[in-house]
C-alpha cells in the first residue's frame, strides 16, 4: 500500500515537472465513445491517444474509474499548402467516435484541413504454416515445396492496430472547428469558420455544401461559425453556433442550402450589463444535443446554458463556470 502511494507521488511529481512536456504534448481535444469505456485524446503534435477504462474487480474496486493507455497513433502530420504559402499544423481539433458495429472501433479525427477515418482493432492471433511463405514472410521456391500444409492461427500477445480507412481533404478554405456524425451513420458534417460541408463515408473526393455564411464583401462579415452538431435521432436536423452567441437550427428537408434557419436561439442582452468584453464572452465555443434530442447545451466563456428546442428566446438553465468577480477583474485590467 505504501509503495502504491509512493508510486502515485512520483507520477504526480513527474507530470508537474513541465521540463518533460513539450508544446506538442498539450491536449487539444477529448472525446468519450458511446459506452464510456474508451476515451480518445488528441494533442498539438497530431497524435491520438486512446485510454481504456479499468475493469472493476473485487480486489481493486477503487480502480474502476481509472483509464489506462489502450492505443497511441500518429493521426496527422504537418503539411504545407504551396498555393497559399500556408503551413498546416498537425494539431487535432476534434475527435468523434462512430457507434460500434463489430469488434473494431471507428473514429474521425481532424486538423485544420483534413478529416480522417480510423479503424482501431485488436489482434491476439497470428497465422502460421503458409505454403508459399516461410515463417519470416519471405517467398519460398515452389520447387522446394513437397507437401501442403494447412495454415493455423497461433496465440500471440494482444496488439492494438490503428489503420486509416478514409481521408477527406481539400474541401475547406478555412480552419475546421467541428465534425459531427449523423444518426444515419452514412454521413457526417465538417464545419469551418464560414461553411458547413456534408460528407458520405464512402466518398472522399467530394462533399456537399449545406451552410455558407460568407458575404460577397468580407468587410461585411459580422460573425463566424464556431461549432456544429447533428440531432441524435433526426438525420435531417442539425444546429450550428456563432461567435455572436446565437444558435441556429436547420432542416435539410427545407432546402439544399440551409441559408435560412428553422429556429433561432438567442438570449436578449441586458443593456446595463454591456461592456467591452460582451461580444467576446458571448461567443459560443461548443454546442451539444442531449441524448433525447429535446435540449441543447452551449458553452460560452463564462457559462453553460441549456436550451429547450421549443423555447427560442432564453435558456431554461444557466450554469456559471467562473466566479462572479472574473469579469470585473478583466475590466479592471483593460
Amino acid at each position: 500500500m505504501e509503495e502504491d502511494i509512493d508510486t502515485r507521488k512520483i507520477n504526480n511529481s513527474f507530470l508537474r515537472d513541465h521540463s518533460y512536456a513539450t508544446e506538442a504534448d498539450i491536449i487539444s481535444t477529448v472525446e468519450f465513445n458511446h459506452t464510456g469505456e474508451l476515451l480518445a485524446t488528441g494533442d498539438k503534435g497530431g497524435r491520438v491517444v486512446i485510454f481504456q477504462r479499468e475493469q472493476e474487480s473485487k480486489n481493486q474496486v477503487h480502480r474502476r474509474g481509472e483509464y489506462n493507455v489502450y492505443s497511441t497513433f500518429q493521426s496527422h502530420e504537418p503539411e504545407f499548402d504551396y498555393l497559399k504559402s500556408l503551413e498546416i499544423e498537425e494539431k487535432i481539433n476534434k475527435i468523434r467516435w462512430l457507434p460500434q458495429q463489430n469488434a473494431a472501433y471507428f473514429l474521425l479525427s481532424t486538423n485544420d484541413k483534413t478529416v480522417k477515418l480510423w479503424k482501431v482493432s485488436e489482434r491476439d492471433k497470428r497465422p502460421e504454416g503458409y505454403n508459399l511463405k516461410d515463417e519470416e514472410g519471405r517467398l519460398r521456391d515452389p520447387a522446394t515445396i513437397t507437401t501442403l500444409r494447412v495454415p493455423v492461427l497461433r496465440p500471440m500477445d494482444l496488439m492494438v492496430e490503428a489503420t486509416p480507412r478514409r481521408v477527406f481533404a481539400n474541401a475547406h478554405t478555412y480552419h475546421i472547428n467541428s465534425i459531427s456524425v449523423n444518426s444515419d451513420y452514412e454521413t457526417y458534417m465538417s464545419a469551418d469558420d464560414l461553411r458547413i460541408n456534408l460528407w458520405n463515408f464512402e466518398i472522399t473526393n467530394q462533399s456537399f455544401n449545406i451552410v455558407d455564411i460568407k458575404p460577397a464583401n468580407m468587410e461585411e462579415l459580422t460573425e463566424v461559425i464556431t461549432a456544429a452538431e447533428f440531432h441524435p435521432h433526426h438525420c435531417n436536423t442539425f444546429v450550428y453556433s456563432s461567435s455572436k452567441g446565437t444558435i441556429r437550427l436547420c432542416d435539410m428537408r427545407a432546402s439544399a442550402l440551409c441559408d435560412r434557419h428553422t429556429k433561432f436561439f438567442e438570449e436578449p442582452e441586458d443593456p446595463s450589463n454591456r461592456s467591452f468584453f460582451s461580444e467576446i464572452i458571448s461567443s459560443i465555443s461548443d454546442v451539444k444535443f442531449s441524448h433525447s434530442g429535446r435540449y441543447i447545451m452551449t458553452r460560452d466563456y463564462l457559462t453553460v446554458k441549456v436550451w429547450d428546442l421549443n423555447m427560442e428566446n432564453r435558456p431554461i438553465e444557466t450554469y456559471q463556470c467562473h466566479h462572479d468577480g472574473l469579469l470585473q477583474q478583466l475590466l479592471q485590467d483593460v
